[in-house]
């Protein structure tokens, strides 16, 4: 869980300073497998001229592949750790399935090291769990959600943002967004 921390005020900026502690989190390197390069264009075109003002510099990052399609139905898998992710804002888990895959998901609050995961349509209503708006109750908070049936989650992904489940009609569920815009989503949307 993350905790508040004061700082000493050993300045005038420090005096009501304060910030999260994230002991949760694992210290060492990413999984090799799950990475991929990224490349920065500083602000420059295919010219090398600069086109964009105030870009460039900062360390350099690498892209952890994030498994937004939860295509492994029915097979659970175990949280074995939570990880920073510097190309995003939320943290994210390294979850090794039964079959021995490895994959990172990202990490909603509430979610610990040793927690099981499942996807599908008869998985439980929990943490890091997906299945089908259809199988969801009516005003639960959720993340990581599709727009299209069978596509990767585009909705809700940034760290402490949700939608809520306020209606279902026929074919398709209205969900409300942070911004308070309402959208219809098809039922069979993960």
């Amino acid at each position: 869980m993350t905790k508040v921390i004061k700082v000493k005020p050993t300045s005038a900026g420090n005096r009501f300073r304060v910030r999260l502690s994230h002991k949760e989190l694992y210290k060492g390197r990413p999984h090799k497998s799950l990475l991929k390069t990224a490349s920065k264009s500083g602000g420059r075109n295919n010219q090398g001229k600069l086109t964009v003002r105030h870009r460039g510099g900062g360390h350099k990052q690498l892209l952890r592949q994030i498994d937004f399609k939860r295509d492994k139905l029915q097979i659970p898998g175990k949280v074995k750790r939570i990880e920073y992710d510097p190309k995003r804002t939320g943290h994210i888990a390294l979850v090794v399935y039964k079959d021995g895959e490895l994959r990172y998901i990202l990490a909603p609050q509430g979610l610990s090291v040793g927690d099981e995961i499942i996807s599908g349509r008869e998985a439980p209503i929990k943490f890091g769990n997906c299945l089908p708006v259809k199988e969801i109750p009516l005003g639960t908070v959720i993340h990581s959600i599709e727009l299209k049936p069978n596509t990767k989650a585009q909705l809700a992904r940034s760290a402490g943002t949700f939608a809520t489940l306020v209606a279902r009609e026929g074919e398709y569920a209205i969900i409300r967004l942070p911004s308070s815009e309402t959208r219809r989503i098809h039922v069979e949307c993960k």
